[in-house]
């Protein structure tokens, strides 16, 4: 717990943490056992809690929306220190939020139908949720990312397999997340230290870091470019070779 967040006038109840958060009492209780968040402050019977068991509680709502699963959220937050700051704890949080600049519209059904001009087979569906395109979020309702919907189609219409896409998927959620880890470790082991050194406010991290991700996505990008322009060069040499030898 931090020592600034233990002002008399910033504490609330559990009834009022629950509100704020938009959190069941039983989940509250539960993420405290789990220690994701401290204990409430006692004040005789009474327990309080403050600005710092929200962004804790905001975090854990985060991850889960990203899809980490309850021992996964134990590990991320056994990283942060016990007396981080409210402030510190929404930079996590920024961390988090999606880095590509377009988000998924959610849409009904008929709407989806309206855009790709027919109705999509299950399997086509599948095709276009291992491709990222299109998720289920409900029933008749979709996330769509709008942006990629057209490529999506264009593949559909040439007979991308589910397989194919299933397969790329895979590969590309596995080095993604050693990618994440590398780079979240990069920013606690020298961009941390360094902000903290500086005087930045945590808001000035935030901007640094919005500022980061396109970048940081271009770099991802110009990277597997070069990685698939000598891969297709090793390619031509090897048949090359082999016909030189027929």
């Amino acid at each position: 717990m931090s020592e600034d967040a233990d002002s008399t006038s910033d504490l609330m109840t559990l009834d009022e943490l629950c509100e704020r958060v938009q959190m069941s009492v039983r989940n509250v209780r539960f993420y405290t056992t789990k220690g994701l968040v401290p204990p409430p402050i006692r004040r005789g019977r009474s327990g309080y809690y403050t600005v710092d068991h929200v962004a804790r509680l905001e975090l854990v709502t985060e991850l889960q929306a990203h899809g980490f699963t309850l021992a996964a959220i134990e590990r991320y937050v056994a990283r942060i220190p016990e007396d981080a700051t409210a402030s510190t704890i929404s930079l996590h949080r920024t961390l988090l939020a999606p880095w590509m600049a377009e988000h998924p519209q959610s849409m009904g059904a008929d709407e989806l139908t309206a855009l790709t001009g027919r109705e999509l087979t299950e399997d086509e569906m599948a095709v276009m949720d291992e491709l990222g395109i299109i998720s289920p979020a409900g029933p008749n309702r979709y996330d769509v990312a709008v942006g990629h919907l057209d490529a999506g189609m264009k593949l559909i219409a040439v007979g991308y397999p589910r397989s194919a896409a299933s397969a790329a998927s895979k590969v590309f959620t596995h080095h993604a997340s050693a990618i994440a880890e590398a780079i979240s470790e990069i920013f606690r082991q020298e961009v941390w230290p360094h902000y903290r050194a500086s005087g930045a406010s945590p808001e000035d991290l935030t901007v640094a870091i919005e500022a980061l991700k396109p970048l940081s996505i271009a770099s991802l990008v110009n990277a597997f470019e070069k990685a698939m322009n000598e891969d297709k060069r090793k390619i031509i040499a090897r048949r090359a070779g082999e016909e030189a030898a027929d």
